[in-house]
């Protein structure tokens, strides 16, 4: 009776290993899926993408931000990428687009905007892969998905 049980129980728990197995590539595959709807979908529109990682910061924030024309970050309702990052002023940044290219400018915050480990004091134009501090947060501006 004793043999019985043991087999039961040691095929029951290898089961329990491949089923765990299971989930861990299956989470990986859609991990992978996500990635190529993203570069499938083109995202023939810049935007901006979450460097930092999202568990290490203590308030919700996407990967992705499509850019608009005009595009205000700040913690106020009304902006248009709105962070409650205790670091970002009411009204921190606005990426303004004009003849098709893209302009950072700090609309005077407290703790600065920052264009590759750089403080901006003026309006300052966007190239594709330029990173962009605000706060705790660090967003890579990209124009064109190099293939």
């Amino acid at each position: 009776m004793f043999k019985i049980l043991s087999w039961i129980i040691r095929y029951l728990f290898i089961i329990l290993i491949y089923y765990f197995l299971y989930g861990i590539i299956r989470l990986i595959y859609l991990d992978i899926q996500s990635i190529n709807k993203i570069n499938q979908k083109g995202y023939n529109n810049p935007y901006l993408k979450l460097i930092n990682r999202k568990e290490r910061l203590d308030f919700d924030i996407q990967e992705f931000y499509d850019l608009k024309d005009v595009t205000t970050i700040g913690r106020a309702k009304g902006s248009t990428i709105q962070l409650l990052d205790k670091y970002i002023s009411s009204n921190h940044v606005k990426i303004t687009m004009d003849e098709g290219e893209y302009f950072l400018e700090d609309q005077g915050s407290v703790n600065g905007t920052y264009l590759n480990s750089t403080k901006i004091e003026d309006v300052a134009k966007l190239k594709n892969g330029d990173r962009i501090g605000i706060g705790q947060v660090e967003f890579l501006f990209v124009k064109e998905v190099v293939e």
